[in-house]
């Protein structure tokens, strides 16, 4: 998910300084609603490499391989760009017909997809993963990006009737891996401070044991909703009406960060440097490999972004 939403602001670009371009965007088919909330993009063509490596025996998966050759090709294309550099996206741009560029070899995630390209173009890897996809498509289409950053989405306005009707904060605790958690003490002594300020605590979930740990949460937090799982539109939705987010390194994050909400981001065992919440509204990055943000300094973040 973050790869998608890092792509965004080069969408946002193409539109100003090529109003008239149109943009087509193949996307792992779990995110395909992300392209779809920019104004700018086209036509959205869901890909299912995850699913069909599993499956690579079904007559099924075949079926849908050979259905989405048929509809990347359906186009000739003026200019196709793999703004991500790896061999399984390489082997995408490969399919589709017109010209293909991409990284150079020393700046491509993986070097050996560089060979795919027509047109190689080098951008630096000490960059923001944000500026690296604005560096690259305004170099391949002959413009330089501007100094402010724009997602170019918005928050869909949805009916959801399990949310709340007064203020919220969403607390994004769940994330891929284990040692990438904040404290469950820490979250409800957080969300104690946030309710002695009159706000509620949304917890969000998509697998069950996040959903288990979601409900023995919200049974220790005062004014908690735990919501049904949701799908992306939803979650945007759900994260632009927020007061705030605070969560860990996690792709939502980086949704209510395009969003323009205020964003306290936590990383336990990453480092946010060159992936971290990036954007032009109020957010910030708390900790890294090996340094759990403290409840002290989350708190003060929060109350800091959530002045701006």
């Amino acid at each position: 998910m973050g790869d998608v939403i890092h792509a965004l602001p080069s969408v946002t670009d193409i539109a100003e300084h090529y109003p008239e371009a149109k943009v087509d965007w193949v996307v792992e088919e779990n995110f395909a609603e992300l392209p779809t909330l920019h104004p700018g993009v086209g036509k959205v063509i869901p890909v299912a490499v995850r699913r069909w490596r599993r499956n690579i025996l079904a007559r099924s998966s075949w079926r849908e391989m050979a259905a989405f050759r048929r509809m990347i090709q359906a186009t000739d294309y003026d200019l196709i760009i793999d703004n991500q550099g790896l061999l399984k996206s390489a082997a995408i741009a490969h399919l589709a017909h017109g010209p293909r560029c991409g990284y150079d070899r020393a700046s491509a995630r993986e070097p050996l997809a560089s060979f795919v390209y027509d047109r190689n173009i080098k951008v630096e890897r000490d960059l923001h993963a944000v500026e690296r996809n604005r560096l690259l498509v305004g170099r391949a289409l002959g413009y330089v990006p501007g100094e402010s950053v724009d997602y170019g989405i918005a928050a869909p306005a949805l009916s959801l009737p399990w949310m709340p009707s007064g203020r919220y904060v969403v607390l994004l605790h769940a994330t891929s891996r284990a040692d990438k958690e904040w404290p469950e003490a820490d979250w409800l002594a957080l969300a104690a401070r946030l309710n002695s300020q009159g706000l509620g605590c949304i917890l969000p979930w998509g697998a069950v044991h996040e959903q288990e740990r979601s409900e023995r949460l919200a049974k220790q937090i005062a004014n908690a909703v735990v919501p049904p799982r949701l799908n992306l539109t939803q979650a945007a939705a759900l994260l632009g009406g927020a007061e705030a987010v605070v969560g860990v390194d996690t792709g939502l994050t980086h949704l209510a960060a395009a969003l323009k909400v205020p964003v306290v981001a936590l990383y336990c065992a990453s480092d946010p440097g060159l992936t971290g919440v990036y954007a032009s509204g109020p957010a910030v990055n708390l900790g890294r490999a090996g340094q759990v943000p403290q409840l002290a300094e989350v708190s003060a973040a929060l109350e800091k972004v959530m002045q701006r």
